[in-house]
């Protein structure tokens, strides 16, 4: 599964990088292969993470992994390291889109290295709510779809509550999460221009964004640790 979903990746951000840059007035940037990241890591967090812990609820090893020494949140930090470092590995085996800018053109080195930062923060985000999905059930499958429909969900709600009105556009407006970690612009598929990511595409670390992206991480790694401590206790 992995190297599929590492193949895939390459390919999809391949191909958002090459249109973003293929216009002879293209700016020598990182903008499309990151949208082509984003955009992909919406379905790829959920693969990546949908066996972690359904697996093992599945075979019965994960009563064996709770009766051990190690606490709820060793065994959850562990899975999420592990998962975090195989996407890095696919981050930096696309870096070969860097080497093309600085071939063929002279790139900002300011967007792109906090881009990358960024994208590795997304990652995150976007990890923890696959292995917070991947909790849920002993079904791989329950987790692919629960993981990708929260990350949808929190993609569109901007993208929806832009074309309504009234009450349906200010109940979605509420939802202030959603609204930030829309990162990814339906209407032209490329980087959103609100929420905490759009500053990363432009060359600007925030503290608060920063800090925005860690929460979140740290929100769904921790509902992880209380589903799995109520399944010790069940």
């Amino acid at each position: 599964m992995a190297y599929v979903v590492s193949a895939a990746f390459l390919a999809i951000t391949g191909f958002f990088f090459v249109a973003s840059v293929s216009d002879a007035f293209a700016e020598a940037s990182i903008r499309g292969y990151l949208a082509g990241a984003i955009f992909f890591m919406i379905f790829m967090s959920p693969a990546l993470t949908m066996r972690l812990l359904a697996e093992e609820q599945k075979l019965g090893t994960l009563e064996l992994l709770l009766t051990s020494p190690l606490r709820e949140f060793e065994i959850v930090f562990g899975k999420f390291i592990a998962a975090f470092a195989m996407t890095l590995i696919m981050i930096i085996l696309s870096l070969y889109f860097v080497l093309v800018l600085f071939v063929y053109g002279d790139p900002d080195i300011g967007p792109l290295l906090s881009g990358l930062l960024g994208l590795s923060m997304y990652a995150c985000a976007t990890l923890a709510v696959g292995l917070f999905a991947s909790s849920l059930s002993s079904n791989q499958i329950v987790g692919l779809v629960v993981g990708s429909g929260i990350l949808t969900a929190l993609t569109i709600i901007d993208f929806v509550s832009a074309r309504l009105s009234g009450i349906a556009s200010e109940v979605l407006n509420a939802f202030q999460l959603g609204a930030s970690f829309s990162v990814f612009d339906l209407d032209s598929f490329g980087v959103a221009e609100g929420g905490h990511f759009a500053d990363f595409a432009r060359g600007i670390i925030s503290v608060t964004d920063i800090a925005y992206y860690i929460s979140i991480t740290a929100v769904f790694l921790l509902l992880t640790v209380l589903v799995l401590e109520a399944r010790r206790w069940r």
